[in-house]
């Protein structure tokens, strides 16, 4: 269980296929202070375990169906990824609950100002925007945000100063694909 407040970003520093899975490596620096195997972490909302960590890196062992559903394929050596250890019992919780099981993937159609206010349209896949509601919580690339518009295709969210400088949003553009947790509550409403 995460909250969606990235904690630091990573480099990517290798994604290679590995028989069935492919083994992501990403150097890291302030969330190495307490991680060890085993550990969940979100890369870009992904839940992804542990596997291995050494003085500056770790890595972690990706299957098949995580790379289909995320923009985790899309990585480079090099690139930048959000990252956020899992919620220990007792923290406080900033954001809201995001279980790190990514929904679908989606586009940003636009960025755009309105007034001195950073927006972000995305473009959902068929069926999924049944289940985010306007001034809702929804996960974007593991980065917790309020629904401020919504149609039956798109969402928007405003990016504050704060999350534009420490995430991965101040390199997305119109056309960059995002993985989009629903609010898990809206999932188990609906069901």
């Amino acid at each position: 269980m995460f909250t969606g407040i990235i904690e630091e970003l990573g480099i990517v520093r290798s994604l290679s296929k590995k028989g069935n899975y492919t083994v992501l490596e990403i150097r890291a620096d302030k969330i190495m202070d307490d991680v060890k195997i085993g550990d969940s972490i979100a890369v870009n909302g992904a839940c992804l375990t542990v596997v291995k960590e050494e003085k500056d890196y770790l890595s972690f062992e990706v299957m098949e169906e995580t790379l289909r559903l995320t923009n985790l394929c899309e990585l480079h050596p090099n690139d930048l990824v959000n990252l956020e250890r899992a919620l220990k019992a007792g923290d406080r919780l900033s954001g809201h609950f995001v279980a790190g099981h990514i929904d679908a993937k989606g586009l940003i159609r636009k960025k755009s100002f309105i007034g001195q206010n950073l927006c972000f349209e995305i473009a959902t896949p068929k069926g999924l925007g049944k289940y985010i509601a306007l001034k809702g919580s929804v996960a974007v690339d593991g980065i917790s945000l309020t629904v401020a518009a919504l149609t039956a295709t798109t969402f928007s969210v405003y990016i504050i100063p704060h999350t534009l400088k420490n995430t991965t949003f101040k390199y997305k553009n119109a056309g960059s694909s995002v993985n989009i947790e629903v609010d898990m509550l809206a999932k188990y409403i609906l069901k």
